[in-house]
């Protein structure tokens, strides 16, 4: 097999595998338009409780299925698992399209959750595994790419469809278009290989091996099984991680440390701005079709500034990336809180609340997010890397939840003004933990941030970047 064609392999590898985080982004954007049409009396008569609940229902799931995804991946194989993913994926979003009540809705959005967490996990992973480590970070950070994507596309898709069709439950429509890259994902991955890597761990080299030989030349696919041979020996040699190993001080600020970086790019509000953007600028004097429009922008700037993230991660360190990121995002909540009390019932409103949420987002996907998934990478030593790693992205999601369950409540009780100032105070929260706590990792590997956090154990840990 010739390099362009091992090359085009490796391409179509990625984009099939991919369409799981088009997935992810598509089933967490989509509920920003349809929510609207959801809400009127003639449909599900959603009220700002039961709009919290249905919005974050699927996150709640996506808790779950981020924290069980990646052993199920690691016992029955990433391909299989991403194959079952797109299976749930097709029936449950069949199942809120159809959804004759906020129940059953509810319910379809917690197992559809379930395959959007699982799907957050095992295709990063997957991704990792079959690509060369010289193409590795372009291979995964295209995934947060595709997620991007998939959210831009419910925008767009949303905007049309809220313009042309004339009918109330036209939500149900926005809903079942996430069927199509279901089953794209489902018939892909049917011609995709299995991770040589997961074939490795259960002792199938020789699959392994016929695998790699797909994807690599075959000198390369031979040096590269005996690493993979050689991690796998090294890992026997530790013993299965469990719950007790928190007990160890350094091993505890660790941990903390992961859940700290998680739940701060979930307490930015994030996704108060990516599921309920229409909502936030109805509020703000736009009507449900122009608000729906003017929605694309920020789904525009995430995918921009999701570039210019991946591009920033080599020249610039960690810590000042993430504390520039979140002083960004801070700022412009405050101004959406000060110009929404200042310009109240203005006809410039809108387009103010608009430009400082397409701000915000250039902030938080531009750094925060890029900065979030590379050190939850980087931070766990090998022991703990799976546990620790399945507890910070189970503590983000649960931030997550809470934030999408909350806000059209306190949007409802409070208004645009104060609601936006309180995400500015939790903002500076989590400025002052990335300046007081957070350890710079850039330019030190994996050994040696586990060595400076073993000896550092007695100190404070935001003295570990000074070491």
């Amino acid at each position: 097999m010739t390099i362009k064609e091992r090359d085009k392999r490796l391409k179509i590898i990625a984009i099939i595998a991919t369409f799981g985080g088009l997935l992810f982004g598509f089933d967490t954007g989509v509920i920003n338009g349809a929510l609207p049409f959801m809400s009127m009396e003639s449909q599900l008569n959603l009220n700002a409780f039961t709009e919290g609940i249905v919005s974050s229902s699927l996150i709640l799931g996506a808790a779950f299925g981020a924290f069980f995804g990646g052993q199920l991946s690691d016992k029955y194989g990433r391909r299989k698992l991403i194959l079952w993913l797109a299976i749930i994926f097709f029936f449950s979003t069949l199942g809120c399209a159809l959804a004759p009540n906020v129940p059953v809705m509810v319910i379809s959005r917690i197992i559809l959750g379930l395959a959007v967490g699982g799907a957050s996990v095992t295709v990063p992973t997957f991704l990792s595994e079959m690509s060369p480590k010289e193409r590795r970070g372009r291979m995964v950070t295209q995934n947060e790419l595709m997620i991007v994507t998939g959210q831009l596309l419910s925008y767009v898709s949303n905007a049309i469809l809220g313009n042309t069709v004339a009918d109330p439950g036209v939500w149900r429509i926005m809903l079942v278009l996430a069927t199509l890259p279901a089953i794209v994902l489902w018939l892909g991955m049917l011609i995709v290989p299995e991770s040589p890597r997961w074939y490795a761990s259960k002792g199938k080299m020789g699959d392994a091996l016929k695998v790699l030989k797909q994807i690599r030349d075959i000198n390369q696919a031979k040096t590269e099984l005996e690493e993979i041979q050689g991690n796998i020996q090294a890992e026997q040699n530790y013993d299965k991680a469990s719950m007790k190993d928190l007990k160890k001080p350094w091993i505890k600020r660790v941990v903390i440390i992961g859940i700290g970086i998680g739940v701060v790019q979930q307490a930015t509000g994030v996704n108060s701005i990516m599921y309920y953007g229409t909502e936030i600028l109805r509020d703000a004097g736009l009507g449900t079709q122009a608000a729906l429009i003017g929605n694309i922008a920020n789904g525009i700037i995430s995918v921009l500034a999701t570039f210019v993230g991946i591009w920033l991660l080599g020249k610039v360190g960690r810590r000042p990336m993430l504390a520039v990121g979140l002083i960004g995002t801070t700022s412009a909540l405050a101004l959406i809180g000060l110009f929404s009390n200042l310009f109240a019932g203005a006809t410039a409103l809108p387009y103010i609340v608009l430009t400082l949420t397409v701000t915000f987002l250039a902030f938080q996907q531009g750094a925060i997010s890029p900065v979030t998934w590379l050190m939850l990478a980087e931070i766990f030593p090998l022991r703990i890397r799976g546990l620790g790693f399945g507890v910070a992205v189970f503590f983000s999601w649960m931030t997550n939840f809470l934030i999408s369950f909350s806000f059209p409540v306190l949007l409802s009780s409070f208004g645009l003004s104060i609601t936006f100032f309180m995400f500015a105070i939790i903002g500076i929260f989590a400025i002052t933990f990335v300046v007081k706590f957070l350890p710079e990792t850039k330019g030190l590997s994996l050994e040696e941030l586990e060595q400076r956090f073993r000896n550092y154990d007695k100190e404070e840990v935001g003295d570990i970047k000074e070491a």
